[in-house]
């Protein structure tokens, strides 16, 4: 069971406006969603109690001080309240700066905020979790943060390389990582107050099903790339089934990450050729509407039940972003949508060369 709830704010006490609850079945789900008018106030709430705001900014391309600062500002004043960073980003220090200038200027509240941040895979052994949320905690300035993910299933060897590799450039991988038990000293984050929730990053339904037969807490989301091409309605449907939810990273195709990629010299073709935003159906309905491609594709994970953090660092982008909430797609708009699912054939990351060796792992997610 999945609850939608549209508070005025996220205080402890919301004053709600509207409450559906909607049981799970994949005709009956798709329409009541359809129904639900979203707001800009929309949380997606689990069975855990957490209460996730729709929409959120990625910060994965944000490490420079002044654009942070600048892309935060514009998003805050847009109305954004969900922002999810990561150990990894290099910019958990920077967001805990502009944080703590809005918390001491009262223009807003901590209690106001969704911050979400993740264990990288150089901490995946439960004798590293609780340092390493504390080291994060003490960059961003907070006592807590709001949801804590196991970043990926599959852990690296510990160390202060992030990207440690050997001669042959391979990722140096933790062939001994024990979900299960890394699981339970997240738990442990909650109990101590560290995070309010907790949840999994990129996990398949095999790995989602072990931790939860163990689980005393369950995760309350799944945070994964999730767009047009690559819907993941097998990973919905499990999370609609079990009180959890879907957050979807690379809502657009991450174009800008590609753009890196490519630098590099490490893109694949599929990477570079597919892109859901110059999709002739996706370019028509969003002339229909008035509105950018970018709209649409975060509009279409909304009507799916799916939360999105799109990532940006350009102001007037992010605050197109969040015009996604005075229109909404027809059932036939979202069935034309639906019909461009490609399947494991749309996925565009895990399947290049910048962590190489990774397929290795026992715990790789995306093994055929």
């Amino acid at each position: 069971m999945t609850v939608f709830q549209l508070p005025d704010s996220l205080s402890s006490e919301p004053i709600l406006q509207c409450l559906v609850v909607l049981i799970y079945s994949p005709v009956f789900s798709r329409q009541a969603i359809m129904a639900l008018k979203l707001s800009p106030r929309s949380v997606i709430t689990s069975n855990s109690g957490m209460k996730m705001p729709v929409l959120g900014l990625g910060t994965l391309v944000n490490t420079d001080q002044q654009e942070l600062e600048t892309a935060l500002d514009a998003a805050l004043d847009a109305g954004y309240r969900h922002f999810d960073t990561a150990y990894v980003y290099h910019n958990e220090a920077a967001i805990g700066k502009v944080l703590k200038k809005w918390f001491d200027s009262g223009r807003i509240k901590r209690e106001e905020l969704f911050i979400v941040t993740k264990l990288w895979r150089t901490g995946m052994h439960e004798k590293y979790v609780e340092e390493s949320l504390t080291r994060q905690l003490a960059d961003l300035q907070l006592t807590y943060v709001d949801l804590y993910l196991i970043h990926s299933p599959v852990g690296f060897v510990h160390g202060d390389d992030l990207f440690p590799k050997d001669e042959e450039g391979n990722m140096k991988l933790d062939m001994t990582t024990d979900l299960e038990a890394v699981w339970k000293a997240m738990e442990r984050q909650v109990d101590a107050g560290r995070t309010k929730f907790i949840g999994v990053s990129t996990f398949n339904i095999e790995q989602l099903e072990r931790i939860r037969k163990i689980a005393r807490i369950m995760p309350s989301t799944n945070q994964i790339e999730c767009h047009l091409y690559l819907q993941e309605k097998e990973l919905r449907e499990w999370a609609w089934s079990h009180g959890s939810t879907v957050t979807a990273f690379s809502p657009f195709g991450s174009p800008g990450i590609i753009s890196m990629l490519q630098q590099h010299g490490i893109a694949t073709e599929k990477q570079i050729t597919l892109n859901p935003l110059k999709n002739p159906s996706v370019v028509r309905i969003a002339e229909s509407h008035k509105r950018t491609p970018g709209q649409v594709l975060l509009r279409h994970l909304l009507q799916l039940g799916v939360s999105a953090i799109p990532k940006s660092s350009n102001p007037e982008r992010i605050r197109q972003n969040f015009q996604v909430f005075d229109f909404e797609l027809s059932e036939k708009e979202m069935a034309e949508l639906n019909a461009l699912d490609k399947g494991e054939d749309g996925r565009k990351f895990g399947i290049s060369d910048m962590m190489k060796g990774c397929e290795r792992h026992p715990e790789y997610p995306f093994k055929s």
